[in-house]
Order: structure tokens, then sequence, then C-alpha cells
């Protein structure tokens, strides 16, 4: 949602927003996710950078709108129960962290973190739909369980996917999307800072969701229907080919692609990019404390422990704090969105119908368009139409004086004409005059 200020209106979603691209077939959803609607906010940014480099002002908002996306839609996918929804809102979180790194001038690192993302994303929403497609079509993670032993081979890439995700060491993602947290904290700056730490709690929310939906829709005791726990089966060879061509490079392009891409020293990207010598920090971030580089990996570890813990050990205390007064507050805060559906709904959405309606609609539509145009036209037409046919009473008398009139008016006219030094043919306004009120008698007395 706050990347749809900046990120989507390339297209500059989330709602679009992102949840709608989940009423699609699978392979629509990862190409949305994983190339389509990432690549365009992203690129457009990063093309623009002659732009943004000249405003640090702006740079700073998006930085900032950045951060906040990341760690907002981390904190809606903790409490989704939807399995592409889960899904679908980590690619909101990535795109706030792929945000804030160009905010901080470090445009390819966010490109570095879009092309790594393409692949393990892709591969997260395929194998999802690998595991609806064995659970006859059911996408609530409630509904699952106990996956590991009847689809073992989904479930190993699947868990590769997650782990590239939370950016588990030497996969793909963490080459990415560390440096994007050592680049925010080497900036020294307030922006920076600010979203070195959103970004930090976005990265072990990301971990802890990820277990989750592994525990749930893998680990955890059978939840679904018997005829369907029955029927589930590894997909057809044409849908794990896919996954397996996508699992090598979610695996090693992080690798492979990092000197390329972000190396010290690399012209890959020529005049594609441009930054500012001051605002260049990618060697002032290779020398921050060791501690503030292991931080970010330290919590997503921490994260997907507490998770696989709380899930396994501790479902009975995790009960019991949903239950407290506090707890069913803030999980239905965070399952309902923050509620922004809510308010974009009833206070924008709502407000701008009814301003349609009666001002678009009944006042200019319904109202001027109407008066003024066809409607209000005819009716002026046909309201004089009955006022002068009044005047055919008939009578002959009624007709004389209607040709005195006529008479009065044409030397009138001639007159006024004559002194304007207005040509006229008298004769043809003379026959009108005439001939109209003859005409009205003999039609009279038919």
């Amino acid at each position: 949602m706050f990347i749809g200020a900046i990120g989507k209106s390339a297209q500059l979603g989330l709602h679009t927003w992102l949840p709608d691209a989940m009423e699609g077939p699978t392979p629509v959803s990862a190409l949305i996710h994983a190339a389509t609607m990432v690549t365009a906010g992203i690129f457009l940014i990063a093309r623009s950078s002659p732009i943004f480099e000249f405003s640090s002002t702006t740079l700073s908002v998006v930085t900032i709108i950045g951060a906040c996306t990341a760690f907002f839609a981390a904190t809606i996918g903790l409490l989704q129960n939807d399995l592409k929804k889960v899904i679908a809102y980590s690619t909101c979180s990535q795109l706030g962290y792929m945000i804030f790194a160009c905010g901080l001038s470090n445009y390819y690192v966010g490109i570095f973190h879009l092309s790594n993302h393409a692949f393990f994303k892709a591969l997260l929403f395929l194998s999802a739909g690998s595991v609806i497609h064995a659970v006859s079509d059911e996408q609530d993670m409630r509904k699952m369980g106990g996956l590991k032993q009847l689809i073992p081979f989904t479930y190993s890439i699947m868990l590769i996917g997650s782990l590239a995700l939370i950016g588990f060491p030497f996969l793909t993602g963490f080459y990415s999307k560390d440096v994007i947290l050592e680049v925010a904290y080497g900036k020294f700056s307030m922006p920076g800072h600010f979203s070195y730490v959103l970004g930090s709690m976005g990265a072990f929310l990301t971990a802890f969701y990820s277990m989750r939906l592994l525990y749930l829709t893998f680990l955890s005791k059978p939840n679904g229907y018997k005829s369907v726990i029955y029927s589930v089966k590894e997909s057809y060879y044409q849908i794990n080919s896919s996954l397996i061509i996508l699992t090598i490079p979610s695996i090693f392009i992080g690798f492979w692609l990092k000197d390329m891409f972000i190396g010290l020293g690399t012209d890959f990207w020529g005049n594609a990019i441009f930054v500012l010598p001051e605002n260049m920090n990618r060697i002032d971030s290779e020398f921050i404390g060791i501690f503030y580089k292991l931080l970010p990996i330290i919590l997503s570890l921490m994260g997907a422990s507490l998770s696989f813990f709380f899930y396994t050990f501790g479902k009975k205390f995790l009960f019991k704090i949903k239950m407290s007064v506090l707890g069913k507050k803030i999980y239905n805060f965070l399952n309902k969105k923050w509620f922004f559906d809510k308010v974009i709904n009833e206070y924008i959405t709502q407000s701008s119908l009814k301003f349609s309606y009666r001002t678009c609609y009944k006042i200019i539509d319904r109202g001027i368009i109407e008066i003024l145009g066809p409607h209000g036209l005819s009716q002026v037409v046909l309201n004089k139409s009955k006022y002068l046919y009044s005047f055919q009473s008939g009578y002959l008398y009624h007709y004389a004086l209607l040709f005195l009139i006529s008479i009065t008016v044409f030397l009138n006219v001639g007159k006024l004409c004559s002194f304007l030094s207005i040509n006229i043919d008298y004769r043809l306004f003379f026959l009108f005059l005439i001939l109209l009120p003859l005409y009205s008698f003999n039609l009279n007395n038919k």
C-alpha cells in the first residue's frame, strides 16, 4: 500500500493491490509477483536516478516509505492464513527493501535484489500452486498439514525457496538482502538508520512467517478432510520440471551475479544509473561494525527458530496470547491489514462515490447538462410551441391583429436596417410575415 505511492506509480498497489493477484491462476501470480509488478516501480526509480539524485528530500521520502512498507507488509503476512497471500505480502515486504535501497542511492543494489527475488519468489508461488493442486485446490493453510511425507519433493523445493527468501547464508537472497541493510546502516543518516532498524525487524518477521507457512503446510498434523489427504500426491513432471529449473538460480544466482551487479569497480551499469559522488556509500558499508552486519542474519535465524519452537511446542501458549484481550486486538489488527482496506473503502472510496453521485451525476449530468442540453432545449421548444399555438385561435380579427403587428415590425426592422446600413431582402421578409398568419388560418379552418 505504501508502495502504491511510489513503486506502483510506474503502473508508480499493494491492492492492486497485492492480494488481488491471488484471485488469478498460480502461474499468473508467479509472473506478476516475480517480474511484472515488481520490475515496473523499481525500474522506474532506478532509471529516474538523475532526477532523484538532485533532491535529498525526495530520496529521504522514498527511503522512509520503503522501510515502512517492508515492515508493514511483514506484519500483515505474519497472521495470514491463505497460502498464496502469505507469499504475496512477502513480495510487498521485499518491494520495500528494494525501494529504500533506491532511496539510499544504491539503485544497483535494489535491482540486484529485484533480479534475485524474481527467482525464489517464482519458485515459491509455483511450489504453492503444486501444493494447492495436490490438496484439491485448498488454499487455507489451517486445512493442510502433514504433507511432508506425502509430497516430499514439493516440500524440499518450498524449503529452499523459503530459506532464500529469509536470506539464509549463501543462498540467493543472502547476497542482496544483507547488502541492502549494510548500505542502510553505512549511510550514517537518520533515514538510513531508520530503514536499517525496520528492515532488520522485517527480516525477523519474514523468517517467522516463512517458517509458520512451512510448519502449517508440511510439518503439523494433518488438518484437512480425510478424502483430500488420501488423494494427495506429487504433481506431474511438467510442474516439477519447472520447480527444478527455478531451484538452481534460487541457490546460486546471487553468488554468480554479485560481482557483476554490485562488485566494486564494475562497469556493468555504465550510464544507465547516475549517482552523485557524495551519495555513494558502497565502500563505506564494507567497514561498518561486524555486529551490524551479522544482526539481520541473527534475527532471521532467530525468527525461524522461534516460529518452529512456538508452533511445535508452544501452541497452547500462542493460543492463550491470541485469546487474551490485548492478543485479540493485535491479531484482529494485523489480520485485517492494519484496517487499511476499511479506511480506504469507507473514507476514500465511499466518499468518492457519494461525491460522484451527488455532484457529477445529479448536479452536472442530470442537472446542468440536461437543462442546457437536449432535454432542456426540447422542453423550451415544446413550451414555446404550445405558447405560440395558443395564438392560433381561428378568429379573423386575431389574424388581422397579427397582420398589423407583422407589418409594424417589418417597417421598423426595415428602418433599423437602413439606419445600420444592413442589406436585407425586404420582399422575402414581407412574404414570410404575410404567409405565416395565412397558413395558421388555413390550418385551423381544416
